[in-house]
């Protein structure tokens, strides 16, 4: 896996290339955190490139998602491709998060 961090005005975008596994998951997580601690508030992971993510993953996705509300910010979610979404579905963790088609309906969202 690897990930890049660009700002999209007040929104910090990551985007994940590869794999969200359980060999990984704490460099996502560390870097999120990072950005959170100099002071992003609204975080959007960009899955566009991600092909597969496994439980570990996700709940990742879940301490990162409650890390940064209860530091007053938001976290989103876009591009998760159909298996992806299903994935959500099924956990169920598509209710906990906002998932945006798009990169862009998720920035317009925040």
């Amino acid at each position: 896996m690897s990930f890049s961090v660009s700002k999209m005005g007040d929104v910090t975008v990551v985007e994940v290339e590869g794999q969200l596994i359980v060999g990984n998951r704490q460099d996502l997580k560390q870097k999120v955190l990072d950005e959170v601690e100099m002071g992003a508030k609204k975080v959007l992971i960009d899955f566009a490139r991600t092909g597969y993510i496994d439980s570990s993953g996700l709940g990742v996705l879940v301490s990162l998602a409650k890390r940064i509300r209860d530091a007053g910010g938001e976290l989103r979610l876009a591009n998760l491709h159909d298996e992806l979404q299903t994935l959500f579905e099924l956990t169920k963790l598509d209710t906990l998060f906002q998932i945006s088609k798009t990169r862009e309906h998720a920035l317009e969202s925040f």
